[in-house]
C-alpha cells in the first residue's frame, strides 16, 4: 500500500460549503485550520480546549500527517515518525496532557550499526551525527580503518578553530577529519536522519551548540566531546531524558503502541471539545475578508475569523500564493520523496538483535538500495511483546534529491526489493514476510539545509503581514515533533478572539468591548447603536460552544 504525505492511502486512522451571504452562524468559525498533521491538530486541540469554534480541513482521508498509524498483520505501527527528540520536553509534556505519560518509553540502548562496503560495524558510541569525539577509539578504527582514523585524528593537530562559524556540515567534516569519516560515518547517519544532502546540512540546525563548542574546544572532535558532556550533564540535572543520550544521534523516546497515538489523541480531544475535523476536503485558496478569512475548497467555501495553515511548504504556497508577500517565495526546487517498506517476518526469522536497533547504509555498500533498516521489534520492547515472536523491520528508500529505489515499482516488487536488502543488511536468509506495507511521503524542501532558516523566516514574515493568519508545521518550525509541537502551541496562544471579535463573527456578544481591538470595538459600538435589539440575543451555554 502506498501513502503520500498529507495524501496517504495506507490504512487510515478513524476518520464541508458557503452559500451566498449572509452566512448562517453554524458555518462561521473562530478558526479554520488547514492541514491535520501534528501541527494542525495541536492548534485545533489547544483552541478547542479554550472553547473556540474550530474547523479542521484535511485533503487526505486520514489525520496525523507523518505521525499517523498503519496496520500490518494485525499490528498497529507507525506509518512515518516512530520517535521524537527529547530536547525541550514539549512533546513529552503534550503526551502527558493527553494521558500518555505512562506510555512514554525509551528505545533499546543497543544502538545502530553501519553497513560498509565489505562489513557491518556498530556506529561509534561517543559521536554526534557520526562525528567521533575520539577518532582513535576502537569502534572508529573498525569503521574507518587505521588510515581513516589517523586522518580523522589529524583534526586535533590542525590549526585551532578560534571561532566556530561553519554553516554546512559536510565541508566542515571533510576539512577537519577527511573524506572517509564523512562518507562512512557522517553521511549515512546525518543524511539518513534528515533525508538531505550532507553537503548542505546546516550545522546550527542539525547539531545545535556545535559551533559554540568549536570555539571552546578548538577542534571538531573536541567540540563533539563538549556537546556530549553537556548532554550528560543535562541528564544528570534531570533536564533531559537518559534514554540514549550517549548513543549516536539525538536522544529520542517513543510511545508504547506507537507515536501515532499522540495525533490520534489530539484529534479525539479536539472532537470532544466540539472541533469539526473533516477529511477529504482540499483547500484551493484563501483570501482575507473584512471579518476574517474566506477559504475555498473542492467542497465549497468556509469563513473564519482566523486562519491557520499547517501544510508542507509547496502546499502552503499553493493555497496562499495569491496573497501579498507569498508569490515571491514560490520555487521550482524539487522536494524530497521517501518510501518506507515494512516487513512483518514469521517467528524465528531473526535470532536476537544481530544489528542492534537497525543499520545505516554507507553509499559504497554494494548491491543494497535501501538507505537504512530499522529493526523495529528490536528497537521498541513494546513492539517485540505485541509481535508475539514475529519480527518487524522497516526499510527506508530515498534521501536528498535522489528518487527512492522503489520508484516505479508496484507494491509486490517493492516488498521483494526490501526483502533482498534486509537479507543483505542482516546477513541472513530471511523467509518471506507474512505481510508487508509500503508508505510514501512527499516532503517539501528540507528544513535542515543551509538557507532554510531564512526561508522559514520569510514565510513567517509574509504571514505576519496579514491579520489573523498563522503558519505552523515543519515548513516554518523545522522537521520533527520536537520542533513542530512547541511552535504550534505558541501559535495557538497567539490566536485570541478579542483580536477578531467583530459584529457578525462568533463570540461577539461574549467579549467585553474593552477587550476588542480598537477597530473592532468601534464597529461593535456602531452595531449596538444601529441594532440595539441584537444584545438581547441570549449567549449559548458553555457546553454548546465547546467548553469542557
Amino acid at each position: 500500500m502506498t501513502a503520500d504525505a498529507g495524501q496517504a492511502d495506507a490504512t487510515p486512522l478513524p476518520e464541508g460549503s458557503l452559500p451566498e451571504t449572509p452566512l448562517p452562524e453554524a458555518q462561521r468559525w473562530d478558526s479554520i485550520v488547514v492541514g491535520a498533521g501534528a501541527g494542525g491538530l495541536t492548534v485545533a486541540h489547544d483552541l478547542a480546549g479554550r472553547g473556540y469554534r474550530v474547523l479542521v480541513l484535511e485533503a487526505s482521508d486520514r489525520l496525523g500527517g507523518v505521525a499517523t498509524g498503519i496496520e500490518v498483520a494485525g499490528l498497529a505501527l507507525d506509518a512515518g515518525a516512530e520517535s521524537f527528540a527529547t530536547r525541550g520536553g514539549a512533546v513529552a509534556e503534550l503526551a502527558a496532557e493527553l494521558g500518555l505519560a505512562d506510555d512514554i518509553v525509551s528505545p533499546n540502548p543497543a544502538g545502530a550499526w553501519l553497513q560498509l562496503g565489505d562489513r557491518a560495524v556498530p556506529l561509534p558510541k561517543a559521536s554526534l551525527l557520526g562525528i567521533p569525539s575520539s577518532p582513535l577509539a576502537r569502534d572508529v578504527i573498525d569503521a574507518l580503518g587505521w588510515g581513516g582514523a589517523i586522518r580523522a585524528y589529524a583534526d586535533r593537530l590542525m590549526p585551532v578553530l578560534r571561532i566556530g562559524k561553519d554553516d554546512a556540515l559536510g565541508p566542515l567534516v571533510r576539512r577537519r577529519m577527511g573524506r572517509k569519516a564523512l562518507d562512512r560515518l557522517v553521511a549515512p547517519l546525518a543524511g539518513g536522519v534528515y533525508s538531505a544532502d550532507v553537503e548542505r546540512l546546516d550545522v546550527a540546525t542539525v547539531a545545535p551548540g556545535l559551533n559554540n563548542a568549536l570555539t571552546q574546544a578548538g577542534s571538531l572532535s573536541g567540540a563533539v566531546a563538549v556537546v556530549l558532556e553537556e548532554r550528560a550533564a543535562a541528564v544528570a540535572r534531570g533536564d533531559a531524558a537518559p534514554s540514549n543520550a550517549q548513543r549516536p544521534g539525538s536522544a529520542v523516546q517513543g510511545i508504547r503502541g506507537g507515536v501515532h497515538r499522540i495525533t490520534a489523541a489530539l484529534a479525539e480531544r479536539a472532537r470532544a471539545h466540539h472541533a469539526d475535523l473533516r477529511t477529504g476536503v482540499r483547500v484551493t485558496s484563501a483570501s482575507p475578508t473584512p471579518t476574517g478569512w474566506a477559504v475555498e475548497t473542492d467542497a465549497g467555501a468556509f469563513a473564519g475569523s482566523s486562519l491557520v495553515v499547517a501544510l508542507p511548504e509547496p502546499e502552503a504556497l499553493r493555497v496562499l500564493g495569491g496573497l501579498d508577500g507569498f508569490a515571491p517565495l514560490a520555487t521550482d526546487a524539487a522536494g524530497v520523496a521517501v518510501e518506507l517498506v515494512t516487513l512483518v517476518l514469521p517467528p524465528g526469522a531473526i535470532s536476537g538483535d544481530p544489528r542492534g536497533t537497525g543499520v545505516l547504509v554507507a553509499a559504497d555498500a554494494p548491491g543494497i538500495r535501501a538507505k537504512a533498516l530499522t529493526h523495529a521489534s528490536a528497537k521498541w520492547p513494546w513492539l517485540r511483546e505485541a509481535a508475539d515472536g514475529r519480527e518487524v523491520v522497516r526499510l527506508s528508500y530515498g534521501s536528498g534529491a535522489a528518487a527512492p529505489a522503489t520508484e516505479g515499482l508496484d507494491d509486490d516488487a517493492a516488498a521483494a526489493l526490501a526483502l533482498r536488502d534486509a537479507r543483505a543488511i542482516l546477513g541472513r536468509d530471511l523467509p518471506e514476510p507474512v505481510a508487508s506495507a509500503r508508505v510514501r511521503w512527499e516532503q517539501g524542501q528540507p528544513t535542515t539545509v543551509v538557507g532554510a532558516r531564512g526561508r522559514q523566516q520569510a514565510l513567517r514574515d509574509a504571514a505576519d503581514a496579514h491579520a489573523n493568519l498563522f503558519l505552523v508545521g515543519a515548513a516554518v518550525a523545522g522537521t520533527g515533533l520536537a520542533q513542530v509541537v512547541p511552535d504550534a502551541r505558541r501559535a495557538a496562544l497567539g490566536i485570541r478572539r478579542e483580536r477578531f471579535a467583530v459584529p457578525g463573527t462568533p463570540w461577539t456578544d461574549e467579549v467585553a468591548p474593552d477587550e476588542l481591538a480598537p477597530d473592532a470595538a468601534a464597529a461593535h459600538d456602531e452595531t449596538d447603536a444601529a441594532a440595539p435589539a441584537a444584545s438581547a440575543t441570549p449567549a449559548r451555554d458553555a457546553d454548546e460552544r465547546g467548553d469542557a
